[in-house]
């Protein structure tokens, strides 16, 4: 099985409360595909710029990813600064340049337009219809957003909702786009124009899938500080979706199981700046850490409760 990940790469300059780092790797198309390569096979589409250094992927082509799908063209390439405050749960955008990816028109190779899953980062929902437009049949499509996308082109949003199977959201976005307080009713809402799943994320406090009459939540798991919490939650979907196109089901249970490996790999992303929390990552290291998941999330119940 294998995903098609179309998305952002960016150079990002972030500080936060242990440190900085200064046009290091990013981007969601980045961190989606350092963590799903681990476990999957994985296609990857988007645009850089001819300032942008294609040889800090390496380690993704090394792990079997397909990086044919990414465009340079001339001119500056995405790039973002913040900086985190203390909790690490809010920050200040300082600067966002979009240089090339302004104008990104995603084109999918003719190899990748067979992909059993398709994961659309976040970007213009305009964009999202054109990639589900040049693929065929996927198993499941997974789509993510912002605040920016769910003000800025609202009606192209929710026709998209029709076409995806699986919506990534944070608990903000889910209320902004619903217009709902509660999160179990602006699931529901989203559910009804269309996706039959939604996962939404809530940082250091884990994410929850709703799918059908069904709920099930994960904790994020537990560490000692987090020192750069950029990327994390393309990282979540990246261990998400990669588990299900290793497995190759999504019944609810395959789902469950997968929202654990999203919080893992959500897990190793943040402890490291930029992707070096996933750069050099095993196998063995992920499911060390899901099996130890699992027994913090495990109770028995005697008879009486």
């Amino acid at each position: 099985m294998s995903i098609l990940a179309v998305g952002s790469f960016a150079l990002d300059s972030v500080v936060t409360p242990f440190g900085k780092a200064d046009r290091v790797l990013g981007g969601s198309a980045v961190f989606f595909s350092a963590a799903a390569s681990i476990l999957t096979e994985v296609n990857v589409v988007g645009v850089v710029g001819d300032d942008f250094p294609l040889e800090n992927l390496s380690f993704l082509k090394d792990r079997g990813v397909n990086l044919t799908g990414i465009e340079t063209e001339e001119g500056e390439s995405f790039s973002w600064s913040a900086s985190y405050h203390s909790d690490m749960n809010t920050r200040d955008t300082i600067e966002t340049k979009l240089g090339v990816f302004e104008g990104f028109d995603p084109k999918i190779p003719e190899q990748f337009r067979q992909s059993d899953y398709v994961f659309l980062g976040n970007i213009d929902p305009v964009l999202q219809h054109k990639v589900l437009d040049q693929v065929t049949a996927p198993s499941l499509v997974a789509c993510d957003t912002m605040n920016h996308w769910i003000e800025s082109e609202r009606e192209e949003l929710i026709r998209l909702l029709n076409r995806v199977d699986l919506l990534l959201v944070n608990d903000e976005e889910a209320r902004q786009l619903s217009g709902e307080t509660g999160l179990v009713d602006a699931s529901r809402w989203i559910q009804k124009r269309g996706p039959r799943m939604v996962v939404i994320k809530k940082g250091e406090h884990g994410a929850v899938l709703f799918s059908d009459d069904s709920i099930f939540s994960v904790p994020a798991f537990p560490l000692p500080c987090a020192f750069d919490p950029t990327g994390a939650g393309d990282a979540f979907a990246g261990g998400l979706l990669g588990h299900i196109s290793e497995q190759g089901f999504a019944s609810v249970a395959d789902l469950r199981r997968a929202m654990a490996f999203g919080s893992v790999l959500g897990s190793f992303a943040v402890q490291e700046f930029s992707i070096e929390g996933l750069r050099t990552l095993s196998k063995s290291e992920i499911l060390e850490r899901v099996r130890a998941l699992k027994v913090m999330t495990t109770f028995d119940m005697n008879e009486e409760g």
